[in-house]
């Protein structure tokens, strides 16, 4: 019998409040477990303001939760200290979010290439990489525009590219399709299903926040975080 494979993030009893000037302590998230293997794709769901982009922050590294421990490839983040965290953290996790925060005095090929740069790559094989990524995203003949040239689908597929030019293990999306009209948000979303298959490897995960329930019907695992707690949808 195949043993599982070993999660690439995990919450083990993770609780979280913030302060809130009119209520004192606010607890969006209580005794949180969730595990997260290479290739899954899972979707998160729940109501405006459930918690969900909160739930994302805490996965990548960018919050520490008030309790409990956050795992990356079994290494608890707890016991990193932030210079630690900030250089481990592009190398594991990628973020997309609902707005694109491209560069506006950028082109989509600096854009895209702007991740591998910043971690000292020589620019030239920094583009070539991105151009690649781009080209594998239907935006070959994009990759001189600037992000107001471009349309909002073109513009979430340059940040698609600039998230994955690095091959994380982990893809986090917050609300990627809430910006754009429905033909478009459905080839986004199948974009992002792809991704696998586009970078020619399975390890890569997708841990996808919406509020479209047939598009989370069709990922892996369905997750909704409702009254402070995960609760996994079978079926």
């Amino acid at each position: 019998m195949t043993q599982p494979t070993a999660p690439i993030l995990a919450l083990k009893a993770v609780s979280h409040s913030y302060p809130e000037p009119s209520r004192g302590m606010l607890e969006v998230l209580k005794d949180a477990h969730l595990e997260i293997r290479a290739g899954e794709r899972v979707a998160i769901l729940g109501p405006s303001g459930s918690g969900k982009s909160t739930l994302l922050s805490i996965m990548a590294g960018l919050q520490r939760p008030t309790q409990g421990e956050v795992l990356w490839s079994g290494e608890s983040l707890s016991r990193l200290p932030e210079s630690a965290l900030s250089r481990l953290r592009p190398e594991k996790i990628a973020l997309v979010f609902q707005q694109f925060l491209l560069i506006p005095h950028l082109t989509a090929l600096e854009n895209a290439s702007l991740p591998l740069e910043l971690r000292g790559v020589a620019r030239h094989e920094a583009r070539t990489t991105a151009r690649a990524q781009l080209e594998e995203l239907g935006l070959g003949a994009r990759l001189d525009h600037f992000p107001r040239m471009l349309s909002g689908g073109e513009c979430q597929r340059v940040a698609i590219a600039r998230a994955m030019v690095a091959r994380p293990e982990l893809l986090l999306a917050d609300e990627p399709t809430g910006n754009l009209d429905p033909t478009t948000a459905t080839q986004i979303f199948e974009l992002l299903l792809s991704l696998p298959k586009i970078q020619g490897r399975s390890a890569c995960a997708l841990v996808l926040v919406t509020h479209n329930e047939e598009l989370a019907a069709r990922c892996d695992r369905r997750i909704r975080l409702a009254d402070r707690h995960l609760t996994e949808e079978r079926g």
